[in-house]
Parts: structure tokens; C-alpha cells; sequence
């Protein structure tokens, strides 16, 4: 019962903060920007890091498992995830461009999980004899790390795409002349992604009305590809510690699961991002992989929350039944 109700004052508490959170950056958008406010924020995101964590470590005792059992502590985790990679630039003491994208997803997965799901999937479950292994802690956590990393890197690299592509309806709008049109969205003016001299001898930048949405595409394809870089990291790491487990579990190290095989298509998109993005001989790196990074997205949601909706295959513990 205590426990119960521990667990219920720090979902509570983390969903107030980061609601909180959203509520300083949307008055530094909208008003002006307070380096105050923006310090609270970020304070505010450790603060929701801490009362998750101590969701979680409480959970673990009360339940005797790792709190990964079921679709309600795993969007609980995912949530702590986001918060995570949320501090990455601020504890590098970078300008916080993840911020815009890490709060919102966290209070969307945090609100989903508590106003979402049934209040019989919020009680801790008994694990089932496949899931009573060493692995659950490796495999889930490192596959949950990766879809908030490259969640966040997708939504990053979609941020890239819709003002790149506003900036040339914009130089269409002005000059009014349809050769510019001609050039290809996919190959146009990104030139300066993929030069790291500097900004005078970089054409691409008088393409850009003002130096600061210059920066923008430069922070936000930075982001991206780092934190991207991050998730296909954890996500390897996922797959390969599950093949593992499996094998344990079932005599297979592979057995073309509907989650394993999604899994797979969403690992080989973010190697075609990586390909994408690091090949000199390819054109427009930092556009085109954006594109693919954009298509991973959805990929991801499919791998993590549509195969959880059906509730088919071997990965079906946490699903809605």
C-alpha cells in the first residue's frame, strides 16, 4: 500500500514538472526569451529525471523485477528515457536543442501511460517463465534507450525538413521566379551541412534570409546525427543482447518474430540514415537523410506500440490484453 502510493506521488509530481516545463518554454517562444525561465526548465527535466527514477527503483522493490514487464512501466521508462537525453546537452553545457522535442514526448508518453491504460495494467505483473532471465534488464532497456534516442533524432531531422523546405516556398514567394522550383528539394541548397569551412565561403548561407535560421538547420542536423548515432548504437545492442535471450528462451537466436522482424527493418533504415549521412560521395547528405530518418519514425512506433496494440508473436506480454 505504501509503496502503492509512493508510486503514485512521483508519476504525479514528474507529469506536473514537465507540464510546467512546457509551459516555460511555450512563454519563451511566444514572449521573449528569459535566461531565468530557461534555466528552471531545465532544472524542472533533472527534477522529473529523479521523481521517474524513483518510480522505477520503487516499482523494482515492490514487484522483485526489474519494472519492465508490461506496456505501462515501459512507457514509464521510455519517459525517463527522453529525460536523459534531454540532460545530454546540458551536461556538456551545449545549447539545449533537444529540449523543444524531449519535453513534449516525455509528457506524452508519461500522460499516456497514466490516463491511457486501464488501471489493472498500472499493477506490477508476475513475470511469465520466458521473461524470468538477467536478459529482461539488457535487452529492454537498451531497445527502450534507442526508440527515445531515435525517436527524438526523427523528430529532429523532421524539424530540418519542414523549415528547409519553408525556406524555399519562402525564396519562391519573394522572387517569384519558377527556376527555382526546378532545383530538387532533395538535392537544392544543403550544401552547407556537408562543408565545415567557414560561413563566408559556404554559398548555401545567402540562400537563408537571416543568420539565425542558418544556425537552426546547422544545430538541429548536428543533433540529429549525433543523437541518432546514439540510438542505432543502443539499438544494436538491443537486438543482438535479445538474440541472446531468445536462443535461452526459446533454442532460436532468431525466429522472425513480428517484433524481431520490425525490429530488423527499423535498424536497417537508421544504416541507411548512418550510410546516408557519412557517404562524401553522396550529395545533400544532411536533407536526404533526413528524409530516411523521417521514415524511420514511423517505423519505430510501429515496432514499439503497433506490434504491442495487436498483441501477436512472442513479444505480446505487454501488450493491451
Amino acid at each position: 500500500m505504501i509503496f502503492a502510493t509512493l508510486e503514485h506521488i512521483l508519476t504525479h509530481i514528474s507529469f506536473s514538472i514537465i507540464s510546467i516545463v512546457i509551459l516555460i518554454h511555450l512563454m519563451n517562444l511566444l514572449v521573449y526569451e528569459i535566461e531565468g525561465l530557461h534555466n528552471s526548465s531545465e532544472k524542472g527535466m533533472i527534477a522529473t529525471f529523479f521523481s521517474i527514477t524513483g518510480f522505477l527503483v520503487i516499482r523494482w522493490i515492490s514487484s522483485g523485477h526489474f519494472p519492465l514487464s508490461n506496456l505501462y512501466e515501459s512507457l514509464i521508462f521510455l519517459s525517463w528515457s527522453l529525460s536523459i537525453i534531454h540532460m545530454i546537452p546540458y551536461l556538456g553545457n551545449h545549447k539545449n536543442d533537444l529540449s523543444a522535442i524531449t519535453a513534449p514526448s516525455a509528457i506524452f508518453t508519461q500522460g499516456f501511460a497514466t490516463s491511457g491504460l486501464s488501471t489493472e495494467m498500472h499493477q506490477p505483473a508476475i513475470l511469465v517463465p520466458a521473461l524470468q532471465s538477467q536478459w529482461l534488464m539488457m535487452h529492454v532497456s537498451m531497445m527502450l534507450l534507442s526508440y527515445a534516442a531515435l525517436l527524438c533524432g526523427s523528430l529532429l531531422s523532421v524539424a530540418l525538413i519542414v523549415i528547409t523546405f519553408q525556406k524555399r516556398i519562402d525564396s519562391f514567394l519573394k522572387n517569384k521566379n519558377f527556376f527555382s522550383l526546378r532545383k530538387s528539394f532533395f538535392f537544392g541548397d544543403m550544401e552547407y551541412l556537408n562543408q565545415k569551412g567557414s560561413v563566408l565561403k559556404n554559398t548555401s548561407f545567402f540562400s537563408f534570409q537571416n543568420f539565425y535560421k542558418y544556425q537552426l538547420i546547422q544545430r538541429l542536423d548536428y543533433w540529429s546525427y549525433r543523437v541518432i548515432s546514439l540510438g542505432f548504437t543502443f539499438l544494436t545492442i538491443g537486438i543482438l543482447s535479445g538474440a541472446v535471450w531468445a536462443n535461452e528462451a526459446w533454442g532460436s537466436y532468431w525466429n522472425w518474430d513480428p517484433k524481431e522482424t520490425w525490429a530488423f527493418i527499423t535498424w536497417t533504415i537508421f544504416a541507411i540514415y548512418l550510410h546516408t549521412r557519412t557517404n562524401p560521395k553522396l550529395q545533400d547528405q544532411g536533407t536526404n537523410s533526413a528524409f530516411v530518418a523521417s521514415i524511420g519514425f514511423l517505423l519505430i512506433w510501429i515496432c514499439y506500440f503497433g506490434i504491442n496494440l495487436l498483441g501477436i508473436g512472442f513479444h505480446s506480454y505487454g501488450s493491451f490484453q
